[in-house]
């Protein structure tokens, strides 16, 4: 049976692929620029290697669904903080990708009440450290990312990623405990380990380690800093209407939407990584988020109204039907399908060929998708009979054909699909960005009228 190894995009992507090239691989499409998760090695041309969202890839090993791979070990600590008995061995630490978890709450220590507030990336190992703190009452809300911008008005402490402790005061924080130092691992599954043949691979990656200096000066660059800084704290009074604007490649179009409404905002996108840009508009506060987080957030009355995309807004909306976030105006960018997408070599052109193709198999039908209570809807309306979702955090063209039988994805042009041997059968809907709100601040007397205002303004930058 060929081996598999799993290996991370993002944040660790480029040393790691500096390590397996020292190593020899000879690897093909794996680097910085990387829009392929299937690349190959000349070294092990037998080895089967997957692309993954690095969160992705510990639970992908402890499954048994890969034999090795390369991740965080922050991520690795946050999956067996909910399942200490996984499949899962750390083999060797990399030294690379350095940094340390640390809890950190606001300087001012604004609190609200007796619930302590926590925001955190990884939810488990937040809920580990407020249960060893013997914290009487606390609630841990996950976000996909960005937990720096919610102290002190959304949260009263975070657990969040960085270099040194002094680093927090930067962004008016203050640093609680030293809760885990990380560097990038080699993992392994635990059957895999005591089953198969994986000393050349592991002795490849390992011998590196023997060249490498740790020091930084050594000539590999360092990590960029996960945490940004975020500048200043929002004065909220009743009447401000709190707005979140989304990072990422969503910046750009929604700052042409303000400009041509006529609404001057001030280090937006920011080059420090800057979370609280200043929007000129009386009784505006602004904060910048991840727009995975954007509908909960607001539903959750922490922010009035936000930026964010149809598909996030409809993937909230299954989950809680009776949530108070509504759609208030089309934005017309970042314009996307969400879409069926299923492997090149399987028979199947539509859903009927789907569901007959499922009604032939014993197993399981297996749905991955970052979009969960989205495929879940999709799966029962076409009856696809007994299914699993897997759940997943990006990169999701990898887990076709081994790890899933169908994929719910967006896609904007349908080329990164195709370029993985796969085809699309069914177009779910048409997503683009959209300005939302909360049903109980547009009905608030203190807001509801600035609110309107808000509204009218981005409606004529959509229409200009």
């Amino acid at each position: 049976m060929a081996i598999k190894i799993a290996l991370p995009k993002g944040r660790l992507l480029r040393r790691t692929a500096a390590r397996l090239q020292k190593a020899g691989w000879g690897l093909d499409e794996y680097h910085s620029r990387i829009g392929f998760y299937r690349p190959k090695s000349e070294k092990f041309p037998e080895v089967l290697i997957r692309v993954f969202h690095e969160k992705d890839i510990p639970i992908q090993i402890a499954m048994g669904n890969y034999d090795l791979g390369i991740c965080g070990s922050d991520w690795v600590e946050e999956l067996m903080a909910k399942y200490p008995s996984s499949g899962l061995v750390r083999v060797r630490g990399l030294d690379y990708g350095e940094g340390t978890l640390f809890m950190a709450s606001a300087s001012e220590g604004q609190r609200n009440g007796d619930l302590v507030r926590i925001a955190s990336e990884y939810p488990n190992l937040a809920e580990s450290f407020a249960l060893k703190q013997r914290l009487s009452r606390f609630s841990v809300f996950p976000v996909w990312g960005a937990a720096e911008a919610y102290p002190p008005e959304n949260a009263d402490m975070v657990l969040l990623p960085a270099r040194t402790g002094s680093e927090l005061s930067d962004y008016g924080m203050t640093a609680v405990s030293r809760v885990l130092d990380f560097s990038a691992f080699l993992v392994a599954n635990r059957s895999s380990w005591e089953s198969k043949d994986l000393d050349k691979i592991v002795t490849s990656i390992c011998d590196t380690l023997a060249e490498v200096e740790r020091k930084t000066d050594s000539g590999e660059a360092v990590e960029p800093v996960a945490v940004k800084k975020s500048y200043g704290r929002i004065k909220i009074t009743d009447g401000t209407v709190r707005l979140a604007l989304p990072d990422g490649h969503q910046q750009p179009p929604t700052v042409n939407v303000l400009n041509r409404a006529g609404i001057e905002i001030v280090d937006y996108p920011s080059e420090t990584g800057n979370r609280r840009p200043r929007i000129k508009l009386d009784g505006v506060a602004v904060k910048v988020i991840r727009p995975q987080d954007m509908p909960l957030q607001v539903a959750n009355g922490n922010f009035d109204l936000a930026v964010t995309g149809r598909d996030w807004l409809t993937e909230h909306l299954y989950q809680f039907p009776s949530s108070p976030v509504r759609e208030l105006l089309d934005l017309e960018f970042s314009k996307v399908r969400l879409v069926a997408v299923v492997h090149r070599d399987m028979a199947v052109e539509d859903t009927g060929g789907l569901r007959e193709y499922i009604a032939a198999r014993p197993e399981p039908f297996r749905v991955a998708s970052e979009y969960v209570n989205i495929a879940d809807k999709y799966a029962r309306d076409n009856h696809l009979g007994h299914y699993r979702v897997i759940p997943t955090w990006g990169a999701t063209e990898a887990f076709l054909p081994e790890d899933a039988d169908l994929l719910i994805e967006n896609t904007e042009t349908g080329r990164t699909i195709a370029r993985h041997s796969l085809k699309i059968i069914d177009t779910l809907f048409v997503s683009t960005a959209c300005l939302i709100g909360n049903a109980g601040a547009i009905a608030d007397p203190a807001k509801g009228k600035r609110i309107a205002a808000i509204v009218n303004k981005f409606k004529a930058g959509v229409e200009a």
